[in-house]
């Protein structure tokens, strides 16, 4: 898959030619319609380009030629396309401000370099000039990560666009390492190493659209982290390109010569330099991968089975449970009939005379490796599955999750065309306290809902999953889909925001898993680190950045 950027949206998701997902003739939308309690579904559709007015570029002829001697003058853009393209993420947030014309926070420029060395001229430049320099891959940020923010209120914003940085600098088979530069896109990325026969095997729900640079940056996951790892553990080392020069971290096994300072890396969100190349961890390509289904009586059952599998030790690649609420949700609006059809009724009707109410619960288990540790594995887990009342069901669920497991973004542009608004958030915490967690940041985000409603009878559907989990906890992620209150949207979405954020820290989760903080969290990042911890990133930050260029605002504030 080739990605260009003219080939995508601008203020959506995915390829500008995107097949249409859900006409509006598709059963989805009266049930939508009736379970957000909405007499109709209005028209909301986005503001078109070539209707918006953008701000007259801030940057002098003289700036602007230093840049072109810099990358070359085909590689810096200052046109109303790349810079509304490069304006914000690809929040739910962002794209309230964005489908409707509103771009004020678009960069003044932006800048393609093909190699570290004019990265680094770039940054020397940045600083030189005060300039705010925004590091930018697939601008698949949810948290306001990449979004143009100047230094202070007017001032010159220059986004550094790293997409045409993409070559395989090494592989080394004997280490089963990976060197590349940081703008390669996901779906390049896993073609070059595959053709060797070994694989990252990072695979975020953005990996079509997101690149290397970004998922160390935002310290992601992908969907097989219980078996890859999240960005922080494959991370071997990184080259930064700072406002000091060259930064390029430790490349050892392991070293007890102080703190792994790979570890500032992964999470710093341009903040302190550009990553321009990263080493990595790679995987022979798995001989087997094995993903099925189990339903469970209730959540709390499901839970426990995804505590006991990694207390045994099974060397899964993926434990995912939904909730009642999101179990619901998928097959009501995946299915291609009706949930009222008489089909679905039959189903519901099954799964109570078998005992399981109307709260069941699905979990997916994926394996991957060598057919015989597969094989194992899926043996045992599906052992403690039965054990906790779960019921099979085959290899069905699993392979309909695998093969779409990158469309379920696909369905928010038709969403917000409907006037209805979704978002999401995670989180983690240990495993005695994931159903509470859930359950309050559930009621909190409910409640923010109901008091931010468009019309009487409108309320909003929250649901979660466990999508990633370790020895002492997991991770919890939540999606609520809402009337949006058109009058007033983004006092609606930081409502609501609010109160799931305070509901996090109040009951011991974290701020974020794996979206990492951006603008959108900075709130409640000194909470979460402590006084000492919090000036201590205060003070890594003034050293590497002492005119504070570096992505300005996100993570620190």
């Amino acid at each position: 898959m080739t990605i260009t950027r003219t080939s995508l949206r601008w203020n959506g998701w995915g390829p500008e030619n995107q097949p249409e997902l859900l006409p509006d003739s598709a059963p989805q939308w009266d049930w939508m319609r009736d379970n957000l309690g909405m007499a109709r579904l209005p028209a909301t559709k986005a503001k078109p380009l070539a209707e918006i007015k953008l701000a007259p570029c801030r940057l002098s002829e003289t700036v602007l030629d230093r840049l072109r001697a810099i990358v070359g003058a085909e590689q810096v853009k200052i046109d109303d396309y790349e810079r509304a393209f490069h304006a914000r993420g690809k929040s739910y947030h962002d794209l309230l401000y964005v489908r409707a014309g509103k771009l004020d926070m678009a960069p003044d420029a932006v800048a393609y370099p093909r190699n570290a060395d004019e990265v680094l001229a770039l940054v020397k430049l940045a600083s030189d000039e005060d300039i705010a320099l925004i590091p930018f891959g697939g601008g698949s940020s949810v948290v306001g990560g990449i979004n143009a923010l100047a230094k202070s209120l007017g001032g010159p914003v220059l986004t550094l666009d790293t997409t045409l940085m993409t070559r395989v600098i090494q592989i080394d088979k004997i280490a089963m390492t990976a060197t590349l530069e940081a703008g390669i896109y996901g779906p390049a990325l896993e073609a070059a190493l595959q053709k060797h026969g070994v694989t990252l095997a990072h695979y975020p729900q953005s990996f079509e659209y997101s690149t290397l640079g970004g998922w160390i940056a935002a310290r992601g996951a992908g969907q097989q982290s219980n078996r890859y790892g999240k960005a922080e553990k494959w991370l071997v080392s990184a080259k930064l390109a700072t406002p000091k020069g060259f930064w390029t971290t430790e490349a050892t096994p392991a070293s007890a010569a102080g703190p792994n300072l790979n570890q500032l890396v992964a999470g710093s969100e341009g903040t302190l330099g550009v990553i321009c190349e990263a080493t990595v961890k790679i995987h022979e390509i798995p001989a087997r991968k094995d993903y099925r289904g189990y339903l469970f009586k209730d959540f709390a059952s499901g839970v426990e089975a995804a505590r006991r599998i990694n207390h045994a030790d099974i060397p899964v690649a993926m434990v995912r449970l939904s909730d009642a609420a999101e179990t619901y949700f998928f097959q009501a609006f995946s299915s291609s009939t009706s949930p009222t059809s008489l089909k679905a009724r039959l189903q519901r009707a099954y799964l109570r005379f078998r005992g399981f109410g109307d709260s069941p619960c699905v979990m997916l288990i994926g394996h991957e490796g060598d057919a015989e540790t597969v094989t194992w594995a899926q043996t045992r887990s599906e052992k403690i599955c039965t054990a906790l009342g779960a019921m099979k069901l085959g290899t069905g669920p699993g392979e309909r999750w695998y093969h779409g497991r990158f469309r379920s973004p696909d369905m928010r542009d038709p969403m917000l065309d409907h006037g209805v608004g979704i978002d999401t958030l995670e989180t983690s915490t240990r495993w005695s306290n994931i159903g509470n967690l859930r359950e309050k940041v559930v009621a909190a985000i409910e409640g923010a809902i109901a008091a931010n409603l468009p019309e009487p009878g409108g309320k909003g559907i929250v649901m979660a999953h466990v999508s990633h989990s370790y020895p002492d906890g997991a991770s919890l992620y939540f999606t609520f889909v809402f009337p949006r209150q058109l009058d007033r949207e983004i006092e609606q979405w930081q409502a609501i925001k609010r109160a799931a954020s305070d509901a996090l820290l109040e009951n011991k989760g974290t701020i974020s898993h794996h979206h990492g903080v951006g603008l959108d969290h900075v709130p409640w990042v000194a909470e979460e680190k402590g006084p000492i911890g919090f000036d201590v990133l205060k003070t890594i930050k003034r050293e590497m950045d002492p005119k504070g260029v570096m992505n300005p605002g996100k993570l620190l504030g």
